[in-house]
Order: C-alpha cells, then structure tokens, then sequence
C-alpha cells in the first residue's frame, strides 16, 4: 500500500536488508522510486554478507563503490554486477536522493541458488588427509582449486607432497597467500617462495584460490589476479602423492609438516583436477576432527573515513575503579591519526592517544603544555589488525602494542588519570568546543572495550549507545591499493587510507605509476636531442614491457650506429685437441633476447662481421652433429673442393647464401692457411649466438675466429610520417586499447592553426588530443564521470612548421600532457570513480569520425602504449594522405654548430662540416694536433689560371671565387714557448700575413689602454682576425724568391712545441685538411704531427679560464680604440695567388696571442702604389733563445675518426 520503502528518516545512516534464506549467487539489482510520491534515490551503495554481519561493499572495477540510482519514481534501473555475489544477506544504503521528496526505493534482485561443499578447522588438531593411488594417471595439465575464509592472517591451507619429500604449499603471512616449494623428507629444507599473492585475506570474506600446473610453469590465481612462475625442475617428474588440509603429518615423517600456526577458518568446493574431496571426505566419513558447516566468530567493526568521522562512548559510569582500561583493536596505512581523547576534569587536563610516525604516542595536555608523553611501537601503519590498550592503576599508567609484543611504555604521574567524562574514538566532535591537535584517523577499529566490558557497536548503530558520526559500522572498508600494484616497470607502491604512491627511482620510468620510459627509444632519437657518441640507455618500446638496454651510440659517421657487444670479440685461435672433434663457442650478449630482437627489428639496418682464419678445419652450421652444409664451394686449379661454410641462425641449422656471401676457407687437406671475413646482413639471421669449429683433431690444424659486436643503424619508427593535406583526410587504425594506463606521444608540424590529432570513441567513453589553438594543446578523454581536460599553452606560435612533440598519459591517479620540453600540466582523476577507459569504435588519425576540425600538416613517430602505428603504410593506401614528411632542418638545423651546414635526407639531416674547421656529428669536436719544433704544415693553393682551367674539377668550397675581398682567420693554441711563429700566410705578390707571439709571450697587437699577459702559459688561448678590403683581382704567377724577413726567418727556424686547434682561414681549414684528409688535400707536412684533444678547454688545466681575442682591421686603417702598433709594413691589402698555410702549433693552455704583419715587398703591375716607410718596433726584434718549455698536462692520445 505504502508503494515502496521509505524511512522515517532520510540521512545516509538508514538501509534497506534483504535476508535471501540461503546463499545465492546475485547477478543483478534493479531499483525504482516509490510509487506514485517523489521519492527516489540518486545513488546508492551495496554490501553484502553471509551471516548479517561484517558486511563487504560491493565495488565495480575495484574502485568504484556507488551504483546511480534512478531520476524519477517509476523508471526501473537495472545493473549487472560484473562479478556476480555469492551472500545470503544484501543491503542497499541510500547515499543521496531527490531534493524534492524524501528516500524512497522498490528494489529487486536477480540470481540463483548456491550450493557449496564446506569444512571448517579450529587453527589446532583438525585436518583432513587425500592420499592419491599409484595409478592415478597423471596428466599434462593438473589444477587444484578451493575457497576459504579466516579471520587470522597466518595459516597453512595446503600441502601437496610427493615422491622424496619434494612438497608445495599455500600458507597465510601477514594476510598474503604464498606459494612455498620443500625439499628433503626426513630432513626439510628452508622453504624456497615461488609466489606472493593477495592482501587482507584474514577479512573473514570468501576469497578463491586456484593452482594450476602445466607442463613448464604453475599459475596462482587469488580472486582475479594471477601470477606465473616457473617450475622448479626438481618437479619435471613429480606426482602428488598426498594433498592435506589444516594439521597433517608428512608421508616421510610422523611430524606435522608445518610447525607454524595450522589454518583457523572454512575452506570450500575443494576440487582436483575436477573431483569435489570434500564432497569424498564426507561420504567416506573421513571426518578428521572437522565439521563441515562453516562456523565463524562473530566481530563487529568499525570504519573511520575521514574529518568528520567519530564515536562518542560514555565513560563517566565506569569512574568507580578510579583509574582507566581501554582496549581496541585498529587496522591502517596511515601514519597519524587520533585513537583516543577524553578530558580529566578534576584535573583540568585532556588525554590524547593517537599515532604518529606509524608509533602510537600518549599525551597529557593541561593549558597547552605538555605535562607527560609515552611511545611504543613502530609500523602500525602496515594494514595489519593491531591491539593498543591504554591502563591505569595504581598510580601506573600503561600504554602497550600487540599484548606488550610490540612495545610498551610506563610512567607514573603525580596526579590521578582517571575516566570522568565521554570517551571519543577517532575525531571530536565539533560541538566540544576543543579542537583536535591531531589529524583525524582513518582506518579501522574492533573489539573496543571500556573497563574490560566488550562495547556492542550494534548498539551504536541503533542509536541506544553513544553517538557517531561519518561511520560504517559492522564492516571494514579497507583496501590495498597496492595489491596488486597499479606501479610499473618495477615501481615501488606505498599507500595511505585513500590513494597510493610509486616510487620509480632506479626504474628508468617516471610518471604517476611508473609508465613512461625516461629514455629515448633509439640512438638516432638521442642524435636528434643534441646528444654525442657515448653509451645510452634506450627503451625500443618506450612504456611497453621490454626493459631498457645500455648500448653503445656511434655518432660519428653519417649514419648512426648502435652497437651492442658481447663477451668475445677478440680474436680467439684454436689449437688441435687430441680426442676433441669440434670446438663449440656460445656468444653471451649484453642485452637480453627480447631487447635484442625488438632492437633488430627497430632497425633499418644491422650488420655483425665474421672473421675466420683455417689450416685444415671446418667452421660448422650444428653443433654435436656432424653435417656439412655447402652453401658454396672453392675450386682450387686442381678442381679440388676447398672447403664448406655454413653458419647458425637463431632456432634454425642453416644459413642462406645471402647471409654469409663470401667466405674462403682452405682445403681440408692442404696445409696452407687461408681467411677472409664477411658481414652478416639478415636481420633474421642476428644476432651470432654460436659458432662450431670442426676437424680441431687433425695434426697441424688451426683456426681462429672473431664475431664483431652487433650492429644496428636508423630507426623506421622514429622517421615514420604522414602528411595530412585535407581537413578531410585523416587514417584509421583498429580500437586503442588503454583501458587502466594509456600514453600517446608523437611529433607535429604545421601552418595551421586549429584540427584534432587524433581520436578515439567508446559508447560514452572517448579519448581525444587536439590543437584547440596556434599556441594551445588539449588532451580530453571520459571514462565514465565526465569529461577531463588537460590544456598546455605555449608562448610561441605552434603552427611554424617546426616539429613539435607531444606526450599525453592517462592512468588510474592523474592524466598529464607535456608539449616540447613546457612543463607537464596534470589533473588528478576522482578518488571514488570509474577508471576503466571503455573504447569499442576506430582510432582516427588526424581527423575525427565526423570529418570535422581535421588536422593539416604531419604527424611523425606515433606511439600508442609504446606500440609505433606505421603511418606511412597505412598512408599510401589513403585518398588525400602521403607518406613521409620533408623539411628537418629548420627543427634540427640548429644543432649544425661552427659554420656545419644542415642537410636534408630522406629520414632526418645530417650537419656538413666542409666548410667547418670542426668537426663530428654536429661540427663541434675540435680538429688539434701536437706539434714538434721540426713539425710543419703547408698548404697550397693553385695558381689562378690553374684556377680558371680546372674550375669544373675544384671543389667550390675551396676555390669559389678569385677575388678576395679580405681575411677572417680563427685558430685556438696552447704553448710554453715564446716567441714562436703561429702561422704565415705569403702571396704570390711577396706580401705576407703572420701570427706570433713575441719573446715577452705577448700578443703583437696592442689593444688601447692595456697590456696583455703572457701567452706563452701552457694555457688554451683564441685568436679570431677579420679584416676587410676593396676587392683584388688574384692574377700575378709567384717570384722565383720568396725570401721571409729576417726576424721571421729567425724565428722560424726555432721550431715550435704545442697544440694548434681548429685553424680556419677564409672557407679553408688546413689542419683539419692535413689530419683527416692528407691524401686528397693540397697539404705537406714536414716532421711528426700528432692528433690530439689537446684544444679541448679541459684537457690541460680544467681550472684556467679560455682567453679569446678578437683583432679586426676595416680597409687596412686604424680602428678607432684599437691601434695596430707595427702590424702593416706595407699599403697593400691584396693577400694573392697561390697561398702557403705553415702552421705551428701550442699544446694545453689558455691565452692568445698575435701578431699582425702584412708587408708589401713589390708594386702591383699596372698600379699606381703609394710606397710605406717601415718602423722598427720593439716587440718584433727577437733572438735565438726561447723560453719554450715542455708543454705540460698535455694529452697526447691519438684518435683517429
């Protein structure tokens, strides 16, 4: 009549229970208002039990606790539980309803009945025993499964023992379910852990339990978590021969098999391999002192949730002992939280017991000081169910952990601690007037006593006893966030009463659970980041489960090399073994297989050489087979076949022709040698895992060999693009499955302003990225409670068409977007939501399934959960999509350093030094060498007529233009010598241009109004000269004699010790000409030149400052605040003809200095010039005496590139 129910009251403390009659299996609940009123509720939770107590909620997707209700009184909602619930008792607690009306609810449950074989034990001399018949047939797949329940966290559930004693086990520690392997009968091993699974098992809630056994490897399987582990091979051939439950013997000895405590709870449907034994026990009245019902203590909890949570106690009643007795018993993660407070009127003080730093602590407050302070225990906060009692008597008081196991403190107080007024357990409530010090406890609490009198918390919950607020009594609402981890790749979960925490040091991930790799995924992604040759950590899958690799990245050719090494790759000979027919040779790499193969197929190339050197010996495809495979045969002139190759792959025993092209090996039977050595270019057939040596037995044969390390250059991933011409045109790919962690990176360029990247959607679900703006990047997605959005503005346009990269993760705590290298921007997800992203439509790629707000421009090394989408395939089957992208350097062609010119190429660019005196991936690697005083470099140029004859053969770099309109030479030096002559730079015309450093280790040129210290200091010194003319024509032949100035050829004729770096003159880099390329460069060098870092700034002294010195001159006159002092001894400013570059040069040490002499020694032909005194200067004379001194700290390491 009534039309529904509907309480009296409607708050969040009233509930609706349905008692079923028996245990049922509930699949669904449907809900619906009261009839013909407004009253309905909005949203609801559901809890379920088997007794009508300790109730359990019902969560979806583990998290999400509360069901929506309905929105009018007549509409029926209906849900399935994803995981049906077997209870015989269901409540539905009302959390909000219709503001407008009161609560108001007709429910309905849908399901069927539950039948179950159960057997209880007392955690003492109860078990059961199945010993298994010889001839029970074993089969390849064994599987034990059960349920149980328990209120202890410790515990035996199984035992399964066979031949020798060799047992596994399932116990309970600490409320984690493990799987134990035993060796030895009569003398049992230390059990080894196989598995750890589950946490909080001791809720006294059903949990179930499977093991399975296949033929390698065991799956345990605790609720819906499942973990695999290998079999221990001393199981390959063993049988159970006895499976036991709770407090049994071994086969092998008349002791229990576990001397902790037996298992104290119910266990049910106990299968084998599909045979119910419990339903055998009972039938064969195999009783075992058992009993086969599930008896339970009955415990009533108690759930603190948050700031408002509290329960009031009176305790004025129990004053007449005159002291205090207060027990409880709590179960958290946090650190700190307030157990206990009540006042001591007479007193005028407050006690306070609460947690701290995981330790429980005791105060006594009176006017704000401190009048006494207790501690004792420590890890209270490890989710285990802890006792605390606080007792005085006697003048004694007493705090004491776990019955005094896990710490106790005393003190005695000069006055009375007694309970004279209410007792408050968890918070205080705001009406006290007192505020709480302390933070609020979350967590939960049982067995509470109050001078030793049990407190009924049932009593509570009906409002006859106490008062409470924010509670959920009659339950434990704790859960582990941690089992199972939501961390990562090895990220260390820790938790508090409402979210967790990953610890991702050392894990090589970052992010909220670890997901994101911190490495880049390829040595050519390193190259793109600025980076040079060195070893590198590189994760191939980015978030996906391979685990990073440290290799080896080549830089400094054009293509970038990944090298991986293993543990031989010298030259190993072979020697004859006498009764020994094959020499077998494993290769151990540094990387694991699966690294290795996602590393290989990564690649666009990879390459391992072979070397192999023969005397009468074979090299083998099989090892311990003695086959041949004659991929090829040598004839000698004799017709003679002289040997046979073959090579190993990877789970095979052969080798194409392809694989191995050329390899000589001698005549078995001749006693001449013979070598060669190949490339291995089959990825399929990398990398080298072994090699067989045969005929080692005949006298006088030899061999040896040598397997370079792996090699692997370009990544198809990172280069892999699409260009997106049309808003329209966008690629589809299958469904993106991300469902509890999703990331999305790739790289973008574009003029447009505006249009969706990419986009992927659910039936309510969705995920999307977009560029909302020229300056904006949006990330939005819904999992179930609403839109999200994620923005990142930047302070510079987007649509520059430069490359621009993008990183978007969503995961079960935050979703977070970073663009280019901006700060991440995060949103944290809802702590009591779904989290599970539901997609089921198509991945759209620069578009959307509507066609709008489409992207234009490219898309580059998209990776979805570190799975790169191969854009360019899927483009060239695509209408108004190409393949590709073009145009890097204007993103990367600032890494081109030192004058290096960007380059494009097909997948990437590459920096040209030509025209650089440096040198290296990125032009930045100095070009030095360490000169003796007989060392000389020359260069020369060609005459101009030569010029004009071979121009079409020249390179234009070198010889570009015959008119010289000025010189802009650079160069870096260290020395101790001085003076000595730096550089000298003649004409044909007998004028000269000459660097040097005086016999004062000064610099020639004066700078206005100071004085420059000595040069000649071992230190790394610059020296940068431009000077600027009027253009001359270069066309006069050179003089018979080019004498040099006597000063100069004096000082020449010294020699010169040290380290010349980076010498450039004009476009031309004549060291850099004489060391790498001395065979194809005008150069001659005279005595010993060494190449060397010495031009490196930390080379020598990595303390002394870098000195450069910039000398310019403006048409040959005298720049006004920077006089040259006798550093032009002629008019002229035509250097011509053929040009000799003599360089010598300084090693370690930081200063400069120059000299700057330009003489005319004759008139132009067919010019008017005006003729210049010369004037003696005192910094020019010098003497046969150096000061020069041996270079010091100089590295002299040769390197070669």
């Amino acid at each position: 009549k009534s039309g529904g129910w509907s309480p009296l009251t409607s708050d969040r403390y009233q509930w609706l229970e349905v008692d079923l009659g028996e245990r049922t299996r509930i699949t669904a609940v449907a809900t619906q208002g009261r009839y013909g009123s407004s009253d309905w509720q909005t949203s609801y939770l559901l809890m379920f039990s088997d007794t009508g107590h300790n109730w359990k909620q019902y969560r979806q997707e583990d998290s999400r606790g509360f069901f929506p209700g309905n929105s009018n009184a007549d509409s029926v909602v209906q849900y399935k539980l994803q995981q049906p619930a077997i209870a015989r008792f269901l409540r539905l607690i009302p959390l909000d309803w219709n503001p407008s009306g009161r609560i108001g609810l007709r429910l309905e449950t849908y399901g069927c009945p539950y039948t179950s074989d159960v057997v209880s034990f007392d955690g003492g001399s109860s078990g059961l025993v199945f010993r298994f018949s010889p001839g029970l047939r074993r089969t390849s797949r064994e599987v034990v499964s059960l349920k149980f329940k328990t209120v202890r966290n410790a515990g035996t559930l199984l035992h399964a023992e066979g031949e020798g004693g060799l047992s596994l086990s399932l116990e309970l520690e600490r409320g984690k379910l493990q799987l134990l392997f035993r060796q030895g009968g009569t003398s049992p091993s230390e059990p080894r852990r196989l598995a750890s699974l589950g946490s909080l098992l001791d809720d006294q809630h059903w949990h179930h339990v499977v093991l399975e056994r296949r033929s390698s490897h065991l799956n345990l399987t605790v609720d819906k978590h499942t973990e695999r582990v290998q079999i221990p091979a001393e199981f390959n051939h063993w049988d159970i021969k006895q499976l036991g439950l709770g407090a049994v013997q071994s086969l092998w000895s008349q002791k229990p098999v576990i001397s902790k405590r037996s298992f104290h709870g119910c266990l049910e449907n106990l299968l084998y391999n599909g045979l119910n034994l419990l339903e055998r026990a009972k039938h064969n009245d195999q009783q075992g002192n058992v009993t086969f019902s599930c008896t339970e203590p009955v415990s009533v909890a108690v759930t603190f949730h948050g700031p408002q949570s509290f329960l009031q106690l009176p305790g004025a009643a129990a004053s007449s002992s005159g002291g205090v007795a207060v027990g409880l018993q709590l179960r958290t993660w946090n650190k700190a939280g307030l157990l206990l407070t009540f006042d001591l009127p007479q007193h005028g003080g407050v006690v306070w017991l609460y947690l701290s730093e995981a330790r429980l602590r005791l105060q006594i407050h009176k006017a704000g000081r401190v009048l006494l302070e207790l501690s004792a225990g420590s890890a209270l906060n490890d989710g285990q169910w802890h006792s605390v009692e606080l007792n005085s008597r006697g003048g004694r008081l007493t705090i004491a952990v776990d019955k005094g196991e896990g710490g106790s403190a005393h003190a005695s107080p000069s006055f009375p601690v007694a309970i004279e007024s209410d007792l408050f357990f968890g918070g205080k409530s705001d009406s006290q007037g007192c505020r709480n010090p302390f933070n609020v406890f979350q967590g939960c609490m049982r067995l509470l006593t109050v001078e030793n009198q049990n407190v009924d918390l049932i009593m509570v919950q009906q409002k006859q006893l106490g008062n409470y607020s924010n509670l959920q009594i009659d339950m434990c609402g704790i859960i582990d966030r941690c089992s199972p981890s939501r961390c990562e790749h090895g990220g260390r979960c820790s938790q508090s009463w409402t979210v967790f925490h990953c610890n991702c040091s050392d894990s090589g991930y970052s992010g909220a659970t670890c997901h994101s790799s911190v490495y880049q995924q390829s040595c050519e992604a390193y190259k793109h980041n600025g980076n040079t040759s060195g070893h590198f950590y590189i994760d191939v899958d980015g978030s996906g489960p391979i685990k990073p690799q440290l290799v080896y990245c080549n830089m400094t050719e054009e293509n970038t090399w990944m090298v991986i090494q293993h543990n031989n790759t010298d030259l190993t000979r072979v020697r004859p073994s006498p009764g020994v027919n094959q020499h077998l040779v494993h290769f151990a790499y540094s990387t694991e297989e699966q690294q290795l193969s996602a590393a290989i197929s990564q690649s666009e190339h990879c390459e391992q050489e072979l070397f192999y050197h023969c005397r009468k010996s074979r090299l083998l495809n099989t090892p311990g087979k003695a086959c041949f495979f004659p991929l090829f045969s040598i004839f000698n002139p004799e017709k003679k076949v002289t040997g046979y190759v073959s090579f190993p792959l990877i789970g095979s025993s052969s080798l194409s022709l392809a694989s191995f092209p050329c390899i000589l090996v001698s005549s078995f039977e001749d006693a001449s040698k013979a070598e060669d050595s190949g490339l291995l270019v089959h990825k399929e057939s990398l990398p080298v895992r072994s090699l067989v040596l045969g005929d080692i037995q005949r006298p006088g044969s030899e061999a040896a060999y040598r397997v370079g390390p792996l090699r692997c250059h370009g990544d198809k991933n990172f280069w892999n693009a699409a260009f997106f011409d049309k808003e329209t045109s966008y690629l589809h790919f299958p469904t993106f499955h991300g469902e509890l962690s999703a990331d999305i990176s790739f790289l973008f360029k574009t003029t447009a302003s505006s249009g969706v990247f990419l986009e992927n959607l659910g039936i309510k679900d969705f995920i999307r990225i977009e560029l909302s703006s020229s300056t904006q990047v949006l990330f939005s997605f819904d999992v179930g409670n609403g839109p999200l959005e994620v923005r990142v503005d930047s302070s510079i346009p987007l649509n520059d068409n430069r490359w621009h990269r993008v990183r978007a993760e969503r995961n079960v705590k935050e979703a977070s977007l970073r663009l280019d290298e901006l700060p991440a921007a995060t949103q944290e997800a809802p702590a009591d939501g779904h989290f599970h992203l539901q997609l089921n439509s198509q991945l759209f790629i620069g578009g959307t399934a509507s066609r709008q707000k489409g992207f234009r421009g490219c898309i580059r090394s998209l990776q979805l959960n570190g799975v790169t989408l191969d854009l360019e395939e899927r483009a060239k089957i695509t209408p108004g999509v190409r393949p590709g992208c073009p145009g890097h350097c204007s993103s990367y062609g600032s890494l081109c350093q030192n004058q290096g010119r960007c380059v494009e190429r097909a997948n990437g660019f590459q920096c040209d030094c030509g025209l650089s005196a440096y040198t290296g991936v990125f032009c930045h690697t100095e070009v030095s060498a360490i000169f003796k005083s007989g060392t000389s470099v020359s260069y020369t140029f060609k005459e101009p007529y030569e010029l004009i004859r071979n121009s079409s053969t020249l390179p234009s770099s070198i010889y570009s233009d015959m008119t010289l309109r000025g010189e802009n030479v650079s160069l870096s030096f260290r020395t101790n010598q001085s003076p000595a002559l730096l550089l000298y730079i003649s004409s044909y015309y007998r004028e000269y241009l000459a660097l040097l450093i005086n016999k004062h280790g000064e610099e020639a040129f004066i700078l206005k109004e100071s004085r420059v210290r000595s040069l000649a200091n071992g230190q790394l010194h610059t020296v940068s000269i431009r000077r600027l003319t009027d253009s001359v024509v270069l066309f006069s032949p050179p003089s018979e004699s080019d004498e040099l100035d006597p000063d100069l050829a004096r000082l020449a004729a010294l020699g010169f010790t040290g380290c010349l770096s980076v010498v450039h003159f004009n476009s031309i880099s004549p060291l850099k000409a004489a060391l790498l390329h001395p065979d194809t460069s005008p150069v001659v060098i005279t005595g010993p030149l060494v190449q060397s870092n010495c031009g490196s700034p930390a080379s020598a002294n990595p303390y002394a400052a870098e000195n450069t010195h910039h000398l310019s001159d403006q048409s040959g006159s005298v720049g006004s605040g920077q006089p040259l002092v006798n550093a032009i001894r002629t008019d002229s400013a035509l250097i011509g003809g053929v040009i000799a570059v003599v360089i010598f040069v300084l090693v370690t040490g930081l200063a400069i200095t120059a000299r700057f002499l330009y003489r005319r020694k004759e008139t132009y032909r067919n010019q008017d010039v005006k003729g210049v005194k010369q004037e003696d200067s005192p910094d020019f004379p010098f003497n046969n005496q150096t000061d020069s001194q041996t270079v010091s700290s100089e590295n002299r390491k040769e390197y070669f590139i």
